[in-house]
């Protein structure tokens, strides 16, 4: 039994990509992102039940994480590699049958180099300047490539999470610009560019945190709990201290728990200030300081202490956790510990 127990929804996962599905046409496909080990939630399992539910393309950062998926998907499923054809990647690439997103001129040249009928996408920069090729390189390239039959051109919105920024507007312009006369499937939407409308579906979109349960699909599925056990229960005084560095100082009676999670698990050290568990419906606050494998919580107002407390739960999403640690649940999912218990739920 471990001291702390995930709980991963597999159908949650299957109805949120339904739900983005949705928002969009029966024209444009709905991918999945599986990359970070399926957002840290074991990849093949979320890429082999998504498959089930009907995606057939999927995207990863690196090969080594493409060659994982493709065991789960079979021979048919595309899997797109975003950070494109790296030196060392060739085999894997041809191996797995994994479809690169060449981002530079260095990159088409080592692709076209070493793997001339091996299938390729191009990922262009509209502004985001972190993956993609500029516009003086697509401008020398672009009738080669495109005479080479790319499977995809893509690019990534920066600010889809804030729908009203202006950016949104301008990347949209610089693709479409970008890609006039391109006859080749586009993709520029993500989870907050599905969101943003059929202006940014063009004929694919990619969801990444929203299958995950995550901001900013507000309408998501809950598809984590995490729960972790009372080791211990005291009674501490007025003016008595609670954790590293006398962080708290009790203004009056209360009654402490320790549980068995902390920052070696991925439960960030700043949340503590701002952090809450749950018993049931009962929220609990964190007090003093997060360590490596311990938090202290307020249960003084429980009328009895239970057995474990929930991190995660429906009363509290991974986006809640990273508000309180002044970060974002992308940081917070990825990172979930290995130290962890896991029950996946729906079948793959």
């Amino acid at each position: 039994m471990n001291a702390a127990e995930l709980t991963i929804d597999l159908d949650a996962v299957a109805a949120n990509w339904r739900a983005l599905d949705a928002k969009s046409s029966q024209s444009v496909e709905t991918a999945a992102v599986v990359k970070a080990n399926g957002y840290g939630l074991d990849a093949g399992r979320v890429a082999a039940r998504l498959a089930r539910e009907g995606a057939r393309t999927f995207f990863v950062a690196i090969a080594e994480e493409g060659k994982a998926v493709r065991t789960s998907v079979g021979p048919e499923a595309r899997i797109f590699v975003f950070s494109g054809h790296m030196d060392g990647a060739t085999d894997m690439l041809q191996q797995s049958n994994l479809i690169p997103l060449l981002n530079s001129a260095e990159q088409v040249t080592r692709h076209f180099a070493v793997s001339p009928s091996h299938a390729f996408g191009i990922q262009l920069d509209t502004g985001m300047n972190r993956l993609g090729m500029e516009q003086d390189d697509w401008d020398a390239l672009r009738s080669e490539l495109l005479a080479n039959g790319p499977s995809l051109v893509m690019s990534h919105l920066a600010c889809a999470d804030e729908p009203g920024h202006q950016m949104n507007a301008r990347q949209l312009e610089a693709f479409r610009a970008m890609t006039a006369g391109v006859n080749a499937p586009l993709s520029l939407a993500a989870t907050g560019g599905t969101l943003l409308g059929s202006d940014y579906h063009f004929d694919l979109v990619r969801p990444g945190v929203g299958l995950y349960g995550g901001f900013p699909f507000k309408e998501a599925e809950p598809v984590v709990r995490l729960s972790a056990q009372v080791i211990q229960t005291r009674e501490i005084q007025a003016t008595e201290t609670v954790g590293y560095g006398y962080a708290y100082i009790a203004d009056e009676p209360r009654t402490i728990a320790t549980i068995a999670a902390g920052y070696a698990d991925g439960l960030i050290r700043a949340m503590g200030p701002k952090a809450q568990v749950y018993s049931g419906n009962t929220p609990c606050k964190v007090v003093g300081r997060v360590s490596m494998d311990l938090i202290t919580v307020d249960v003084t107002n429980l009328e009895q202490v239970p057995a474990s407390l929930d991190i995660l739960s429906a009363h509290q999403t991974v986006d809640d956790l990273a508000d309180a640690a002044g970060t974002i649940g992308y940081e917070i999912l990825p990172s979930l510990g290995h130290r962890y218990g896991r029950t996946y739920r729906g079948s793959t």
